[in-house]
């Protein structure tokens, strides 16, 4: 079954530093934890320079939703997340320092662990109807900008509104529609198991 996730109904948990804040919007295996999870999508609000977590062994993505953008450190090696670059991936592992360069910024949040799966985002425009073809297993949407935003299959009609999510877990080709939306297709490719 479908699972729309209205962002309405989620709560944000505050960071300890004191910087900003994440909203959990899904995560996998059901009730993990940020020490055993194999993906986890979010949404932050960042509202003050500092240090990310470290994620050892994940593979993260993060893309600007809204607000001015952040420049990220990467220990000497600067990247500018905004409106020229709103999409970046790199390992858990990297030392990273956040600096708001223009008020608070909103950034979408993806990370896999790579031992066990791996993910992709794209933004993607609708304007009028588009259509989605199933590229894996489990693929999120998520409407990143406009008012609204119409998800259906053969069998389903799904509506959503800004910063909502849906979870595809069946049928192969959607159909979206929408006047004018961002939406972010996040989909996630689990590796085989390995044998021992």
């Amino acid at each position: 079954m479908t699972q729309l996730i209205q962002y309405a109904s989620l709560h944000p948990a505050p960071w300890k530093n004191g910087g900003g804040s994440t909203t959990e919007i899904a995560i996998a295996p059901k009730g993990a934890g940020l020490d055993d999870f194999d993906w986890r999508i979010s949404l932050a609000t960042i509202s003050q320079s500092g240090p990310f977590s470290v994620f050892a062994g994940i593979d993260r993505t993060l893309a600007l939703v809204d607000g001015g953008g952040v420049l990220l450190d990467f220990g000497g090696e600067n990247f500018v997340l905004g409106e020229n670059d709103p999409v970046i991936e790199f390992p858990g592992e990297a030392a990273v320092h956040a600096t708001v360069t223009d008020g608070v910024t909103t950034d979408f949040n993806v990370m896999t662990r790579r031992s066990r799966c791996r993910h992709r985002l794209e933004p993607r425009i609708v304007r009028g109807v588009d259509e989605l073809r199933r590229r894996s297993a489990t693929t999120l949407l998520f409407l990143a900008d406009g008012e609204s935003l119409t998800v259906s299959s053969a069998s389903e009609r799904i509506a959503l509104v800004r910063y909502d999510a849906v979870v595809l877990t069946a049928g192969d080709v959607w159909t979206l529609e929408a006047s004018m939306a961002t939406v972010f297709v996040v989909d996630i490719v689990n590796l085989p198991a390995e044998r021992e």
